[in-house]
C-alpha cells in the first residue's frame, strides 16, 4: 500500500521544495504542482518524492491523526496484541 504524507513547505528551490513532516525532512519535486501554486509554510501531500497536491493545514492534522493511529494499530500488534 502506498500513501501520501502530508508535509509542510520549508524552502523552495526552483521546483523543489523542502518538506518538513514530525522533524523528518525531504525534499519533494514539485513538478506535478508547479511553483507558483505554493509557497513556503503551505502543506502539501508528497507521493514517491512528488508534491502532487496542496492541502490545507486542517486537512494534514486529520490525516496526521489517521497514520498515528494506524502506527499504534500496527505497534500493538506487533507486541502481541
Amino acid at each position: 500500500m502506498c500513501l501520501g504524507i502530508p508535509m509542510r513547505i520549508t524552502a523552495i528551490n526552483g521546483l523543489v521544495a523542502r518538506c518538513e513532516a514530525k522533524g523528518v525532512e525531504r525534499d519533494a519535486t514539485l513538478l506535478m504542482l508547479g511553483p507558483d501554486e505554493v509557497s513556503v509554510g503551505d502543506y502539501v501531500v508528497v507521493h514517491l518524492g512528488h508534491a502532487i497536491e496542496r492541502i490545507d493545514a486542517e486537512r494534514a492534522a486529520e490525516a496526521w491523526a489517521i497514520y498515528d493511529e494506524m502506527l499504534a494499530a500496527q505497534e500493538g500488534l506487533g507486541q502481541g496484541g
